[in-house]
């Protein structure tokens, strides 16, 4: 069944749990939806910005930002302003800048010039995979499902080389999963949760990301990346947890019966 739902309205900030969400073509409600980025319109993430775990989204009237540092922000929504170029791991994509005082407020948490950018109605992205999609401004696919079992492995393994387990937030996922084996999620080529439908589109390779610390921004390694590496090691990297298209939207739920059906036989 599904036991947490999350969704990460500003790409590389901090993620929101929900008791349920409506399952869009491009993955969660607000997910991905904003995008932090440099002047040349160049996005950030944590892999060089890990200061970003630190900034805590909410999605109401406007959007909310929230960083221990800098107090809140309170950002009306603006979809008329003019589009501007961004560039998201090397292509290029358009979004709606949000204006210098968010601005402002991102350059002095992140200490670099930064804005804030929203996707247009009209963004288009086809992701790619075993089944193709499309997504917001995530690294990929509009869905990164994975399983309590996989994790409590992975803990048992670092625990056992002497290390500290990690929490499911340093992998962001959209979806966890309850009561699947240990790596399911690998080998399920179709799922269905309620009305919606997901298509297995290939294994998330895992970065530096995960080894930072999503409530300080601060670098936390070796782990989990040092142990992964010794049992999980796929496609020039290590893998844990799958990532998914949207085949058929739908409302989710935690408590939700999610069922695979068929089997990735890569």
């Amino acid at each position: 069944m599904i036991s947490e739902l999350y969704h990460y309205p500003v790409k590389g900030c901090a993620g929101i749990r929900v008791p349920a969400g409506v399952l869009g073509a491009a993955g969660l409600e607000h997910d991905r939806r904003f995008l932090v980025v440099d002047p040349a319109g160049t996005y950030r993430s944590q892999r060089r910005d890990p200061l970003l775990a630190t900034i805590q989204p909410a999605v109401g009237d406007g959007l909310t930002l929230s960083a221990p540092a800098a107090g809140t922000i309170h950002v009306p929504i603006d979809t008329a302003a003019p589009r501007r170029p961004v560039t998201l791991f090397g292509d290029p994509y358009t979004g709606i800048d949000q204006g210098d005082e968010v601005a402002d407020w991102l350059t002095a948490v992140l200490g670099k010039p930064s804005r804030l950018v929203l996707a247009p109605p009209e963004h288009q992205r086809v992701t790619d995979g075993i089944t193709p999609g499309t997504s917001g401004y995530a690294d990929s696919c509009a869905v990164h499902l994975l399983s309590e079992a996989s994790l409590r492995e992975l803990n048992d393994r670092i625990t056992a080389r002497g290390g500290r387990p990690v929490p499911m937030s340093r992998f962001r996922p959209n979806i966890v999963v309850d009561g699947w084996a240990a790596h399911e999620e690998d080998h399920a080529l179709r799922l269905t949760a309620g009305k919606a439908e997901l298509g297995y589109a290939k294994p998330a390779i895992r970065c530096v990301i995960t080894m930072v610390d999503q409530l300080t921004g601060a670098k936390a390694g070796p782990e989990p990346l040092r142990t992964l590496a010794t049992y999980r090691r796929k496609d020039g990297g290590v893998a844990f947890g799958a990532k998914y298209a949207v085949v058929r939207p739908g409302r989710l739920a935690v408590g939700d019966t999610i069922t695979a059906a068929d089997r990735v036989t890569a």
